[in-house]
């Protein structure tokens, strides 16, 4: 797959072109990237994403956060035998675009022949285009366009907002089904203070942008890919109470690994919720109640999804 994040490229040959933000690239973004993959003339397939995400550049930079940033949108993708990602940046002049002048743009750009995108998008300046906008610009210019109707779980609308909502929660559990994946961080590892090696409970570090949407503080069972191998964990998200810390990190006991991997990028899936964060009176009831978490981590029934697995195998 071919990474663009920029607006400074051409693709000359013909495409296939799904638009949105594919923030978590759901079951329904999966439903649109599948069905351009699913052409039957040969086009190259497109991925044409924004960076940085539209909501946030519009005056909500201070509590929006994405699923995904753009090497974990990459990751995701690259798995997916896209033939090329797109991750526009999204500025003031681009926003401005007519949607008779964003579409233009599109085909210029990417020489676009079938466009796909689901029945509720918008585009354009103050979101005036919709699909049936689309489908006329589209059948003037020669392009086939699809619009997909929305994927429903639970008898709800499979939404990216509502997928972040059950994330914030800390209901990480319930997101699996509707992302495919488990919801998942990408990052390197920073050096700590070394307190869970004193309690024979050793720990890699990692601190995230801050557009990076967490989980509720708390402690999850987890999957780590390291170097290619995948090992169980338990991460815990917070500030760690029970030593005042006043940076809020992401820390993961690695159950059966105990390497430096300062400075190396890792995965950490995370599948469900064990317990709050809670401030312990001292460091032995902390440990107990770690052995008790990996014993939850230990038996714990993975899906098999074989997601962690793809890490580091391209």
């Amino acid at each position: 797959m071919i990474v663009y994040n920029t607006d400074d490229f051409i693709i000359e040959e013909p495409t296939a072109v799904t638009l949105g933000n594919f923030d978590g690239i759901h079951l329904g973004h999966q439903k649109l990237i599948e069905t351009i993959k699913n052409n039957n003339s040969g086009l190259k397939t497109v991925v044409f994403s924004f960076y940085p995400h539209p909501v946030a550049f519009f005056g909500h930079k201070g509590g929006f956060r994405t699923m995904l940033d753009p090497r974990e949108k990459s990751f995701v993708l690259g798995n997916m035998d896209i033939d090329y990602l797109i991750q526009h940046p999204f500025t003031q002049e681009f926003s401005s675009l007519s949607p008779e002048e964003f579409v233009d743009y599109i085909v210029k750009k990417v020489n676009c022949k079938m466009l796909v995108v689901g029945e509720n998008y918008n585009f354009g300046k103050g979101r005036a285009g919709n699909y049936e906008t689309l489908e006329r610009l589209g059948r003037e210019r020669g392009i086939e366009v699809i619009a997909i109707p929305s994927l429903t779980y639970r008898d709800m609308r499979v939404s990216s907002t509502r997928i972040r909502g059950l994330i914030d929660c800390g209901r990480l559990n319930d997101v699996i089904p509707m992302l495919k994946k488990p919801y998942f961080i990408i990052n390197k590892v920073v050096e700590g203070n070394k307190r869970g090696r004193q309690m024979n409970f050793p720990t890699i570090n990692l601190i995230p942008p801050d557009e990076k949407l967490l989980p509720a503080d708390g402690v999850y069972v987890s999957l780590v890919n390291v170097r290619g191998t995948v090992y169980r964990g338990i991460t815990n998200v917070g500030y760690n109470p029970t030593f005042d810390s006043d940076v809020r990190t992401v820390e993961t006991n690695i159950i059966n690994f105990d390497e430096d991997i300062y400075g190396e990028e890792v995965l950490v899936g995370f599948y469900d919720w064990i317990r709050t964060e809670q401030k312990f009176s001292s460091m032995d009831e902390l440990k107990e109640q770690l052995g008790r978490d990996r014993q939850t981590a230990m038996s714990f029934p993975f899906p098999y999804l074989d997601f962690e697995n793809k890490f580091n195998k391209k």
